[in-house]
């Protein structure tokens, strides 16, 4: 049994400049030197196992192991995930359904900024509520390039939009999370982050649309803006506050979906923006203007109908009683080898001494990534393919994908071990230090452990007890500092690596990781920010907004 040591410099700030090394590492990896992805990742793997084994003294098998971990936790369900959505992409684009379906979408608006509120922040929000794990970046990015966005637009405010939503994605299991490794009441916690994500909820459109063009061209279309965000806002606080975690984002989504959708009817803006380039360089035919498609209505149906097929599974492979019922039929779990039960969470990061495990679930049937490559498999079929074609084009997709999967198993290889080295804790553990700023920088807490895990779920886990017995420390509510861990992580999911990979793969501009790190992280860093004041406000000046409704 080996345990965390978090100060093994006996120097605070010595042990926290050396936990940070392989962030910075990687980081500025992609976005200063411009290395490719999977290169950066690498880098970053292996300088987290030389800083974990020879500084923070975690045993080298533990060291190894835990990394091998992370890398099988990257491949399922994340490279899962976007390998599936990426090959039912490449089906509907060679039968060219996915031309039809982007033309399509001009049916509702020939204006861009209403285009991306669409499907950037309304539809995405519901992928984000039904799958998660990277899921509506990659649907909405590959959306967005097809319909002839710029390829950092496309990225990047893909990013900027899948804010939100993240809190209660995949049917509210950050929640459920977060209740379960705090022992707070998870209804209670549920209302509080639904309590803080409304106001901005109501916020993120109108700065997703300024971000595309500018402050003239959000204000010129500020009506519908409104309708998106309140139509999505309101549903969150009501259903997070009288109903639980479970179905916020379905909700909200369908509501902003189908709201805009209607409001687009009777409005129109004065002036239609065509170019599909924004403030950013787009090639010569994707500054074109977007035309009114002439497409039949059995056509449209019939290029909608794969994304139908997929959101109705992705939902059904959401519902915790079908993902029982398949784990029931089919599920491998077995305990880690030299990392399970070896390694120990100290004070004051837990509680208690705690030591931590490492089953790894392979839940093939049960993930979501078996949903998709089923509504995929169906869809082909649909289409006309036949099965030696499907796995001719999965095939391809594969080769496509190869550096991308490499580079999201070795980020998350590189988040286990910060993990089980304690290194995150450490980074924690400053963040724990300030006092009556507490508020604030609990908030960055949870924004920097989801850059670094890129999961709202993982940052719950991992900082969720902290943020709760630092809270109790400094007379805080608990719930309020372990729910604003996951008010505050939703802004870092816009910079952490695997969503960037995800989103640079979705929009086919492989290589350019390092280009949006550099464009969404002022937005990640500015909003997480705010979020942090707006906890701070609800700690000290607006009391009441703590209590349970």
């Amino acid at each position: 049994m080996w345990s965390h040591v978090y100060d093994p410099f006996n120097n605070a700030l010595l042990s926290t400049l050396a936990a940070a090394v392989p962030v910075v590492v990687m980081l500025s990896a992609l976005a200063f030197f411009h290395i490719r992805a999977h290169i950066a990742a690498l880098l970053g793997l292996g300088s987290a196992i030389v800083v974990a084994i020879f500084c923070f003294t975690m045993p080298a098998s533990s060291a190894l192991s835990s990394a091998a971990y992370g890398a099988a936790n990257g491949l399922m369900p994340i490279g899962w995930i976007i390998l599936n959505v990426i090959f039912l992409y490449q089906l509907t684009e060679r039968k060219g359904y996915f031309k039809v379906l982007q033309e399509s979408i001009t049916g509702i608006t020939t204006d861009r900024r209403l285009q991306l509120l669409l499907v950037a922040f309304s539809f995405g929000a519901f992928f984000e509520g039904a799958g998660g794990f990277g899921t509506p970046v990659a649907v909405t990015g590959a959306m967005l390039i097809g319909l002839g966005f710029a390829p950092l637009a496309a990225s990047g405010l893909s990013l900027i939009a899948n804010t939100a939503p993240v809190a209660f994605g995949a049917l509210g299991t950050p929640i459920i999370a977060l209740a379960g490794v705090t022992g707070l009441d998870m209804l209670q916690l549920s209302g509080m982050v639904g309590r803080q994500l409304p106001v901005f909820s109501m916020l993120v459109p109108f700065w997703l649309i300024w971000a595309f063009c500018g402050f003239r061209g959000m204000l010129a279309v500020w009506p519908a803006i409104l309708v998106a965000a309140a139509a999505f806002a309101v549903p969150q606080y009501l259903i997070s506050n009288f109903h639980g975690p479970w179905l916020v984002d379905v909700g909200a989504a369908i509501s902003s979906m189908v709201l805009l959708t209607l409001f687009l009817r009777v409005w129109k803006p004065a002036t239609i923006w065509t170019s599909a380039a924004g403030k950013f360089k787009a090639a010569p035919q994707q500054q074109q203007a977007s035309v009114i498609h002439t497409h039949t209505r059995e056509a449209v149906i019939r290029a909608w109908l794969p994304w139908f097929i997929l959101s109705v599974l992705v939902f059904l492979w959401g519902i915790p009683g079908w993902k029982k019922m398949l784990d029931g039929i089919s599920v491998l779990r077995f305990e880690w080898p030299w990392l399970h039960m070896l390694t120990q969470k100290m004070p004051p990061v837990a509680l208690h001494p705690h030591v931590e495990a490492a089953i790894f679930n392979l839940n093939w049937l049960s993930a979501t990534g078996t949903g998709i490559f089923i509504a995929s498999m169906i869809s082909g079929l649909v289409m006309g393919y036949r099965f030696k074609q499907l796995f001719v084009v999965y095939w391809d997709t594969l080769k496509i994908l190869r550096h991308s999967l490499i580079a999201i198993a070795a980020m998350l290889a590189l988040g286990y071990i910060t993990r089980y080295s304690g290194m995150d804790s450490t980074l924690g553990l400053a963040f724990a230090h300030t006092g009556a700023f507490y508020p604030f920088f609990g908030t960055l807490l949870g924004w920097m452990g989801v850059a670094l895990t890129g999961s709202d779920t993982a940052a719950n886990v991992l900082f969720g007890g902290l943020q709760k017995t630092t809270a109790e420390q400094l007379g805080l509510n608990p719930v309020l500092m372990a729910s604003a861990n996951s008010s505050g992580g939703v802004m870092g999911k816009m910079i952490d690596a695997q969503s960037i990979v995800v989103a640079a793969t979705a929009t086919k501009w492989y290589g350019h990781e390092g280009e949006i790190l550099r464009y969404v992280f002022f937005h990640s860093i500015a909003l997480a920010c705010l979020v942090g004041l707006f906890v701070t406000l609800q700690a000290y000046v607006f009391p009441f907004t703590l209590m349970v409704w």
